[in-house]
């Protein structure tokens, strides 16, 4: 498991920055400006304090190679917000977030290691102690809604659900008693649930 996000002090005769990510503590965040924060996605400073502790240590900080980050990682978590919220394309990022190659990169980096599930893990787990619940549910509860697809949509990855009279594909989600999801599939809307569910679910 990566290492949790560290926020001691920062020796120096200088003025701390106004953002205390990592990319702007020890890396070049400091040779981008700041943005002014005008979206609705984006992040407020309680949502920013409860999420900085649970990013993963970049590897250069592990002496696992790479070189310092150079792009606030505020600011690159409030463009995948804001892609996320608004359903936009990558290259359609507003120009005041970083460019979005690098927030892609970004993004991608996370997904393909495994971080991305894991920071959402830890984020379900913090919510859930905080609900006094135990960090792992015990139960939940799982349901299924088939979507039509767009004609762009590759044959082999949509189906017919005779029941919904839908061509498309259908999304399984699992969530906790709280509705926090555990865990999303999607298939061909023909997919039974009973056997998707049997697939998705550990023994």
């Amino acid at each position: 498991m990566p290492l949790l996000y560290a926020v001691a002090a920062v020796g120096g005769n200088f003025a701390p920055p106004r953002c205390d990510c990592f990319a702007h503590r020890y890396g070049n965040a400091g040779d981008h400006g700041e943005r002014v924060r005008r979206y609705d996605s984006d992040m407020t400073d309680a949502e920013w304090a409860a999420v900085r502790d649970l990013l993963p240590v970049p590897a250069w900080m592990s002496g696992r190679g790479g070189r310092p980050e150079g792009y606030c990682h505020r600011q690159m978590l409030d463009a995948i917000r804001y892609l996320v919220d608004n359903g936009v394309k990558w290259a359609a990022l507003p120009a005041d977030f970083p460019p979005f190659k690098r927030v892609h990169a970004f993004f991608t980096r996370w997904r393909d290691t495994g971080l991305l599930a894991e920071f959402h893990d830890r984020m379900r787990a913090a919510v859930r102690t905080a609900e006094g619940r135990d960090p792992e549910p015990t139960a939940a509860v799982i349901d299924s809604q088939s979507v039509k697809a767009a004609a762009s949509v590759h044959s082999a990855t949509r189906g017919y659900d005779g029941a919904k009279r839908i061509n498309g594909r259908k999304r399984h989600l699992v969530v906790d008693t709280l509705g926090l999801l555990l865990m999303i599939l999607v298939t061909p809307a023909d997919a039974g649930d009973r056997a998707t569910a049997a697939d998705i679910l550990p023994a």
